[in-house]
């Protein structure tokens, strides 16, 4: 266990730090001299020890935590300990993806009007309360191996971060200084991304190829919950900015009211749709990466949290760099040649997953076996490539929803765009699993992501062109 543990948390991070430094050195040079990004980091610094920052902060990162302990632990045990073919695998995938994210295209539009009219700090109790009833019923599905309920404690994993999700942006402009928003959007994003890391990795750590350490999971799902619960009681109140309107109970006809009242706006309008279309390209992408991992790689769960691993930290440092190259400007100027190169890295890790050589009999790779291939460097560097780059292409994307309206609409302006994001997610998902049915392997869908890679460049000319 201290072995994988080392391995797991500190080489996967050696091959994405080592592609982020240079970048990162070379922009130091002239930002940090600034006397606005030296500003910029003594904010982040301060933000961490303020009660109108940190009790959001933990509940965000929680509270993601726990979304990916959950669901990683259920395909771990699903994929290795209940199906025993790729294409099974890869429809499972498929479905807990599109479930998890079904209740953000259905219900963000009330999300947005509750957090925009009523106190954010009330709704996220409510919804940290929740989160414990839900993560009591997939403890349930976990401890009987019944997928019908892990499945619908995802749905439900899903609501609830639904109705969080606009509010973790939204609170930010009410709770800190205007020259605090951007390092606290920042660290909630950093803090998201570790969280991913963190869950990713024990969900694989704690469930073996045959179905052991389910025990562990569901208790520990458990007593996240309570202490993310406990977190978000010393949120400080965060009132409506404005006089309450009345809520359009009416998911479909506030969806649309909500899209139409944000789309119009162009800027807006290409943001939300280029963000929509590289979360479309992650969703397909994620559904790959167990199935691909088992079948293809022949490796066990361990390496698949690897590579979810390597993922999310990919994402956190493109983030980071891409705000130091642009100096913390809310600029598009680098996301088509971003997306561009991404797409590229998601070609050679088609090329690399084509000539794997995998081990016959059934037998895996184990973390350690598979660590020493020879292959295996240039893979977890290639999936660190996709990662970086997408990184830089999306995170700036994410200023524009909330620097161009006014701070009463922010929340409602996130949760259009999550309609969106939520409804093109579920279409790839939908893709993705129609294209498995036709007899298009895993490894040969890397192709597609790779080709909508190109459509993503040229969204994010588009908004280039429009904004700067």
């Amino acid at each position: 266990m201290d072995e994988f543990t080392a391995i797991a948390r500190t080489k996967p991070l050696v091959v994405v730090l080592t592609l982020g430094w240079k970048g990162l050195k070379m922009a130091g040079r002239s930002s940090f001299r600034s006397n606005r990004d030296f500003h910029f980091m003594q904010n982040t610094a301060h933000l961490l020890r303020t009660r109108r920052f940190l009790p959001l902060f933990l509940t965000q990162l929680l509270g993601a935590f726990n979304d990916n302990l959950f669901k990683f632990s259920m395909v771990i045990l699903v994929t290795y300990g209940i199906y025993d073919s790729e294409s099974e695998d890869f429809v499972f995938n498929a479905v807990a993806s599109g479930l998890f994210i079904l209740p953000f295209f259905l219900f963000s539009s009330l999300a947005g009007q509750l957090a925009d009219n009523y106190d954010k700090a009330r709704i996220t109790r409510l919804v940290k309360t929740l989160e414990i009833f839900i993560a009591a019923i997939g403890g349930i599905g976990l401890w009987l191996h019944n997928i019908p309920v892990m499945l619908t404690a995802l749905f439900l994993l899903g609501l609830q971060s639904t109705f969080f999700g606009p509010i973790k942006y939204a609170v930010l402009p009410q709770h800190l200084e205007a020259d605090e928003v951007l390092a606290g959007t920042g660290l909630v994003e950093a803090g998201t991304y570790i969280a991913i890391l963190a869950g990713t990795i024990l969900g694989g750590i704690i469930i073996d190829r045959n179905g052991n350490g389910v025990e562990i999971a569901v208790v520990t799902v458990f007593l996240v919950a309570l202490v993310g619960r406990v977190s978000a009681q010393f949120m400080p109140p965060a009132p409506a900015q404005k006089e309450v309107e009345k809520i359009d109970f009416n998911f479909v006809r506030s969806s649309i009211r909500l899209i139409s009242a944000t789309l119009h706006v162009r800027r807006l309008y290409l943001a939300i749709i280029a963000i929509s279309f590289f979360w479309t390209i992650g969703s397909v992408l994620i559904i790959q990466f167990p199935p691909l991992v088992e079948n293809v790689l022949t490796a066990a769960p361990q390496v698949a949290s690897l590579f979810l691993g390597v993922f999310s930290v990919g994402i956190a440092i493109g983030s980071i760099l891409v705000n130091s190259l642009l100096k913390s400007q809310v600029s598009a100027r680098f996301a088509p040649a971003s997306v561009v190169i991404m797409g590229i890295f998601v070609l050679i890790l088609y090329f690399i997953a084509r000539s794997w050589e995998g081990l016959p009999d059934g037998d895996l790779y184990t973390l350690q076996t598979f660590i020493v291939h020879d292959g295996a460097w240039a893979l977890l560097g290639t999936l660190g490539g996709v990662a970086i780059f997408g990184g830089m292409f999306v995170v700036p994307l994410y200023a524009f929803l909330t620097t161009t309206v006014d701070i009463s609409q922010t929340a409602r302006t996130i949760a259009a765009n999550n309609v969106v994001n939520s409804g093109c997610m579920v279409l790839g998902a939908l893709v993705a699993l129609g294209l498995s049915m036709l007899g298009v392997s895993t490894t040969e869908q890397l192709l597609l992501v790779a080709a909508m890679c190109l459509v993503s460049a040229w969204l994010g000319l588009q908004l280039h062109r429009a904004c700067d």
